[in-house]
């Protein structure tokens, strides 16, 4: 799959590790639609990078439609959607005081990253299905979806955002089972702790990140958000990677808290 002459969406696309695979794409000669609540950094990115910005809440099916027609419009076909939209949530099950975790922070996180992941990669599967084939094995498209370590071995208090992540890496064989009838591939990457700027610029930063390192094995650092990309553009471009849930973590385990 060569994504140049192409269309790419990617959800997130303002910021951290989407503005990277925006980056990394548009590089690769793709023509990107970066889908984003951040209208002011959105619009920027796409402006540098000759691309498209739609204003997006990946929750809403209209905004995630609008999206998709805006990457349909561009006149290239549409080939690539990655997924890196979503937000974190800490809150245990029972807090200390002995109350119980919100229901309505728990919908919150579900509705942003496993239905906001759900939403892009539907409507964009059905706009792919409609465009010719792009290699004689009848191939149309490739969808990355980003899940999380979490998904896999979530610490005390995630339990909302292990389980958004955990239902990721579950649509990942049925949703390539089910689009391969259109030419379409899905894979799940599972990120550990990346340097993004959700881990802020304070005085103590770089010390609260000195603690995350620690589990990882090798290389003993935080993973780059330009490396993520790396991953996401060769799972576009190798075409027998399919079905799979992919860890980029360094070798990192994650303990209880």
């Amino acid at each position: 799959m060569d994504v140049n002459g192409s269309a790419a969406i990617i959800s997130g696309g303002a910021s951290g590790l989407g503005e990277a695979t925006a980056r990394e794409l548009a590089r690769a000669g793709a023509t990107v639609v970066v889908a984003d609540l951040n209208e002011e950094r959105g619009k920027a990115v796409a402006d540098e990078l000759g691309g498209v910005f739609a204003r997006t809440d990946v929750s809403d099916d209209e905004q995630v439609q609008a999206a998709v027609d805006a990457a349909v419009a561009t006149g290239k076909p549409l080939r690539v959607v990655v997924n890196s939209a979503g937000i974190g949530w800490a809150e245990r099950t029972v807090n200390r005081d002995g109350n119980p975790h919100n229901p309505a922070s728990y919908r919150k996180v579900i509705e942003v990253n496993l239905i906001g992941t759900f939403n892009l990669m539907r409507l964009a599967a059905a706009a792919i299905a409609k465009t010719e084939p792009a290699d004689a094995d009848g191939q149309r498209g490739v969808v990355i979806n980003t899940a999380s370590v979490a998904a896999l071995e979530g610490q005390t208090g995630q339990l909302a955002y292990s389980a958004s992540k955990g239902g990721i890496v579950g649509m990942t064989v049925p949703a390539a089972r089910d689009l391969a009838a259109v030419g379409v591939r899905v894979n799940t990457i599972c990120p550990g702790i990346i340097d993004t700027p959700i881990y802020g610029f304070s005085a103590n930063a770089d010390e609260f990140k000195a603690k995350l390192v620690a589990p990882v094995v090798f290389p003993k650092r935080m993973g780059r958000a330009d490396e993520f990309a790396h991953l996401v553009r060769s799972l576009i471009e190798n075409d027998y990677m399919n079905a799979e849930v992919i860890r980029f973590d360094g070798g990192i385990r994650f303990q209880p808290k």
